[in-house]
């Protein structure tokens, strides 16, 4: 390849770099680029989403302009003679440390400055002792809700129970079973309380789900034969979406649910105009 085409491909690198950059700006600028509107308390979750977007975006353009500028500056000579340069033991490892030391900043970033460590022990950690309890179980293709009832206990539950008519396995042989509110797969709406804690546990019947509500940056797999956890507390009034974020078979793309968020008191005024499971099942 002679010096002029080495110059021109430099400059070629260069040109389609700069165009594809405008083009991922305005498709941003026209459709949007960021998840929809952040309706919980968990805003760390942004920030630390943006500054590691920042900063591998800075290292993007940065690596894309120094490329353009070696294949320009070190165009190829006719004259010039091709020679083997060895690699060292120092260099690799020098070029190992390097990348380990960068995502080591980004995590302590990340953790310490801005919150990341605590929002992660804050989700994970012990829930507000009055937070709202709502069971979710996932089954392909839908999710199952479960309310406890006044009494505030969800009763037991069996898989040697589970039936046509009793989807859940629903042991209704204890006492707190009888009170819940139970909508089968596919048939109830998530109704949660403004301002207030929530905890879901979630189940799974057949495969792994993994229950996502992108307003409220909450995602938490379900995993068969355990039950996972996971709270937040709602700050918006409105509805929004549950979706399945784990691919979980054909029917994947139709398992969602309605979320609807009220103050308390609508809240409880609903589940008190429910049917509890002790009149269905018994």
């Amino acid at each position: 390849m002679s010096q002029n085409q080495s110059k021109f491909h430099g400059l070629l690198f260069l040109f389609f770099f700069i165009l594809g950059s405008i083009a991922s700006v305005w498709v941003v600028l026209r459709n949007g680029w960021w998840l929809p509107e952040l309706a919980s308390d968990r805003e760390t979750i942004d920030k630390i989403f943006v500054t590691i977007f920042i900063i591998a975006g800075i290292l993007f353009v940065l690596s894309e302009l120094a490329l353009s500028y070696f294949i320009f500056k070190y165009a190829g000579d006719a004259r010039r003679k091709a020679f083997y340069l060895p690699g060292t033991t120092k260099k690799e490892i020098l070029w190992s440390i390097l990348p380990g030391v960068l995502v080591v900043m980004i995590l302590e970033i990340s953790a310490e400055f801005l919150g990341g460590a605590s929002i992660w022990g804050k989700i994970h950690g012990e829930p507000p002792k009055d937070a709202f309890l709502v069971e979710i179980t996932g089954e392909q293709f839908a999710w199952s809700i479960r309310y406890p009832g006044p009494d505030g206990k969800f009763g037991k539950v069996d898989p040697k129970l589970i039936s046509y008519d009793n989807p859940l396995g629903i042991d209704m042989s204890d006492e707190a079973s009888k009170d819940d509110i139970v909508f089968p797969a596919g048939e109830g709406v998530l109704y949660l309380p403004l301002n207030h804690p929530v905890v879901l546990l979630i189940r799974s019947k057949d495969v792994i789900h993994s229950p996502f509500i992108p307003n409220f940056r909450v995602k938490q797999d379900a995993v068969p034969g355990m039950v996972t956890r996971t709270w937040f507390v709602p700050k918006k009034e409105g509805e929004y979406e549950l979706a399945c974020a784990e691919l979980c078979g054909l029917g994947h793309y139709r398992m969602k649910s309605l979320v609807v968020v009220k103050p308390m008191e609508e809240v409880q005024e609903w589940l008190s105009q429910q049917t509890p499971a002790g009149d269905i099942y018994w």
